[in-house]
């Protein structure tokens, strides 16, 4: 099931959309600034997000900037009252994909966010698969053939970054800001540990080798 974060400031509007969504079958997790929503993002895989511009902590314009430092890729969906031209251009120069003015009919909004999530092609294939290993990201699972790998959620997550960007080097830094967040506490080392239980984890898996790039990061081959 996708997964869409809801950032609006006003209790009832974000009611009112995260229970559309829900009718239309996504999993929502809501919260009231872009504080909080990044909180929110550094413990759950997040597939789209909706944001409101004017919110207390951290409004919607700071948040689109904070989620674009670390995931280029995700779609951002700017729901607010700003209807004037400089505040649209604002929010696409930072990073949105969309953007709705208030009042707004969620059924339209339910179509954009559709819309949104098939051009970035996650809409209905939520799986990586290198040679036999299947990573399902929604059930959160690593399988080969009849074997089921038991793996923490940060080292699914990592372990799903790596293998979905094959043969690309990805800095030790790049791979803590996704999947720990910018703002984490813990320093890059977190990563290396982590891929030390992945190596030792799949060191007999014949799809796949982790190999670390002197200086810069890692990387996934296929053998």
């Amino acid at each position: 099931m996708l997964t869409i974060l809801v950032i609006e400031d006003n209790t009832e509007l974000r009611k009112l959309y995260t229970l559309a969504l829900r009718k239309q079958g996504y999993n929502t997790l809501a919260a009231s600034d872009g504080l909080n929503a990044s909180q929110i993002m550094d413990q759950n895989y997040i597939d789209l997000v909706i944001t409101d511009i004017m919110m207390p902590n951290m409004d919607g314009y700071e948040f689109v900037k904070y989620i674009r430092a670390f995931n280029k890729d995700i779609p951002i969906l700017i729901i607010t009252a700003k209807d004037d031209f400089a505040s649209m251009q604002e929010g696409f120069r930072l990073g949105s994909d969309d953007y709705m003015v208030k009042p707004i009919d969620v059924n339209e909004m339910c179509l954009r966010v559709e819309a949104l999530l098939r051009r970035a092609k996650i809409a209905h294939e939520r799986k990586e698969q290198i040679g036999e290993t299947v990573l399902d990201l929604d059930s959160l699972t690593v399988t080969r053939n009849d074997l089921c790998y038991d793996l923490s959620k940060k080292e699914f997550y990592l372990l799903y970054k790596l293998i979905s960007m094959p043969n690309k080097i990805l800095t030790r830094q790049q791979l803590m800001d996704e999947i720990w967040g910018v703002e984490a506490e813990s320093d890059a080392r977190t990563v290396d540990v982590h891929i030390s239980k992945l190596r030792k984890l799949f060191e007999d898996n014949p799809d796949f080798k982790i190999k670390t790039i002197r200086g810069l990061g890692y990387k996934v081959t296929t053998s």
